[in-house]
């Protein structure tokens, strides 16, 4: 018994030190990651590490976290943990899985338009990931998913923006070149969704809301519920699945959004709602592909 007991103290030792090492390292050398996506996940692992040291003395999450930020400082390709690494409890494996799917689904376009949000979406998921896993502390849980949630919805905002800045600047230059054959022809550029105010992003091959995107809901109403008196809200799918049943999803998501805006004060007379499925992507892509920033409902005024 005192043999065993030894060994297991030997054991334990190691343990402990193996994770606390990568730890020290971290905390006692000088790092200068290569680029600004490696420089905004390093601090924000070294951040996590650093929590759960010294706030929550679990070692095995801090040298996690360690090992991915010094791998940051030296420029090295960071993705969120596969799910399979986690014990997550059954009911909350589909969820977590389709929030790593989405995020790599995005993870190239936005580590060129979007680095800091995608650092953000990484070391959130890892996070949430790691809180669910042990499944007690709720309020990190939450904490956790929903600045995963938010930095993916920036993502989509920004990737739309980039979308629509090269539509404009393709159209810019195909005006410039008329304007070379007719000298007398008038430059015009027009963004047909300039009237949108507020787009609301939704899981694949779902309708409800998550707390950020009610969130978002009332903060767009608090700011526009004095000058907009009608309201349209168009619902949108990605091309994933029959385009008859994207279209029926699409109307849920709009009637999802217009029942939230009605339980905030607004009349259901001044509401409209339309689908259009898969017709009108943000982010064009071929058919069968489940991209997230194309599920989706905008919300926009009517005279």
């Amino acid at each position: 018994m005192a043999i065993y007991n030894k060994f297991l103290l030997i054991i334990t030792f190691f343990f402990l030190y193996s994770c606390s090492a990568s730890y020290e390292k971290l905390n006692n050398s000088n790092f200068s990651p290569p680029n600004d996506f490696s420089n905004h996940l390093f601090d924000m692992y070294k951040e996590k590490a650093i929590f759960e040291a010294k706030k929550m003395h679990d070692w095995n999450s801090a040298k996690l976290y360690s090992e991915k930020a010094l791998d940051a400082a030296e420029g090295k390709k960071i993705v969120p943990e596969n799910i399979n690494y986690w014990k997550i409890p059954k009911k909350h494996h589909t969820q977590i899985k389709l929030a790593y799917d989405n995020l790599m689904s995005i993870y190239e376009p936005a580590l060129i338009h979007d680095p800091y949000n995608l650092a953000k979406a990484i070391s959130s998921l890892d996070c949430w990931s790691e809180q669910q896993e042990e499944n007690w502390q709720t309020w990190d849980i939450n904490n956790c998913k929903d600045n995963f949630i938010e930095s993916m919805h920036k993502i989509y905002e920004n990737l739309l923006k980039n979308e629509k800045e090269e539509k404009k600047n393709s159209q810019e230059k195909n005006n410039e070149n008329i304007n070379k054959v007719e000298s007398n022809a008038t430059l015009v550029t027009e963004d047909i969704n300039s009237n949108i105010l507020q787009i609301i992003y939704f899981d694949f091959d779902k309708s409800e809301l998550s707390s950020i995107s009610k969130k978002e809901i009332k903060q767009f109403l608090e700011k526009y519920k004095n000058i907009i008196s009608n309201f349209l809200i168009v619902g949108h799918t990605d091309t994933k699945g029959t385009k008859e049943y994207n279209y029926k999803l699409s109307i849920e998501r709009a009637n999802v959004v217009k029942n939230l805006l009605i339980d905030l004060g607004i009349k259901e007379k001044n509401i409209k709602i339309l689908g259009k499925g898969e017709i009108d992507l943000s982010i064009k892509t071929n058919d069968e592909v489940p991209h997230p920033a194309n599920r989706r409902a905008e919300i926009s005024p009517i005279n």
